[in-house]
């Protein structure tokens, strides 16, 4: 099920940051063991509505934000940002002083208005593509 959300989300939002390839690339960590191993050994949250999965997030340790998806089909409902208010607030009470995220082309924009700022760019190879994102940090406890 989390597997369909993080599909659905890079297919359908995130096409005018990505080329189909390294859409791809992105969604078929879906498929790999890995994807399942990562979401056991962080901190998970899943948003439901009405009973089914559409959204998810994950903390990875105190401090960094590994994943972020919501369905595309309740974008705009406020979804991700009850999981980061919600993952913020636990990094904070496992003594975190700030939280860091790797944020896609696409997802920069949320975070910064949620007070983010960009600290370096960042290429990564994802099944032979390369991707871009943004490492983005804020200090927990500080004013929005």
């Amino acid at each position: 099920m989390l597997a369909a959300i993080f599909v659905a989300s890079i297919e359908e939002l995130t096409g005018e940051d990505y080329t189909e390839a390294q859409q791809q690339a992105w969604m078929e960590a879906a498929e790999s063991e890995e994807f399942g191993k990562r979401l056991a050994a962080d901190l998970t949250l899943i948003a439901t509505l009405e009973g089914s999965p559409v959204g998810f997030a994950s903390l990875q340790g105190a401090d960094y934000i590994r994943m972020l998806y919501v369905h595309p089909a309740v974008g705009g409902q406020g979804i991700a940002t009850m999981l980061v208010d919600a993952l913020e607030k636990l990094a904070g009470g496992r003594g975190a002083k700030s939280l860091s995220v790797d944020a896609s082309d696409n997802a920069q924009g949320f975070f910064a208005k949620r007070g983010y700022v960009a600290m370096q760019r960042n290429s990564i190879t994802v099944n032979d593509e390369w991707l871009a994102n943004t490492t983005m940090k804020k200090t927990l406890g500080a004013p929005q």
